[in-house]
């Protein structure tokens, strides 16, 4: 990874670890995706922006393979989401074929402007959902 954009990675990190993620995941309608911690198994929810389309939930990583949740995916594709509110089953599916910038457009704009400017190596995340949400 050039150096530019490991600076970059470790600054963005830094900033949601410490202060965004906190504060976002207490938002009551803060869309999350609740991963299984690879190591820990502990429930690991992490803000993100996306979309609903159907039974699918879209995201794009901003930084792919290196986002904690995508390495958690990697190791357990069974997740939850909150959509407004109320938890939903599904798997996760990683698409590395998928043209993460023409997603973005697809997806939320505030959001999809950020993930543009803070990411790098871009991935597309689709979870499919299982049936009705559960109750929060």
């Amino acid at each position: 990874m050039p150096r530019h954009n490991e600076r970059k990675y470790r600054a963005v990190s830094a900033l949601q670890r410490r202060i965004g993620n906190p504060i976002l995941r207490r938002l009551p309608f803060q869309t999350l995706l609740e991963t299984t911690g690879r190591a820990s198994g502990l429930p690991r929810p992490t803000p993100v922006g996306g979309r609903r389309v159907g039974d699918s939930f879209w995201l794009v990583s901003e930084f792919g393979e290196r986002s904690q949740y995508v390495r958690n995916i990697k190791a357990d594709p069974r997740v939850r989401v909150r959509l407004r509110g109320r938890w939903h089953t599904g798997t996760a599916h990683l698409l590395p074929d998928d043209d993460p910038i023409a997603r973005l457009r697809g997806l939320p704009r505030m959001n999809s402007t950020a993930v543009r400017a803070m990411g790098s190596g871009l991935l597309t995340v689709r979870v499919d959902l299982d049936g009705q949400g559960l109750a929060s």
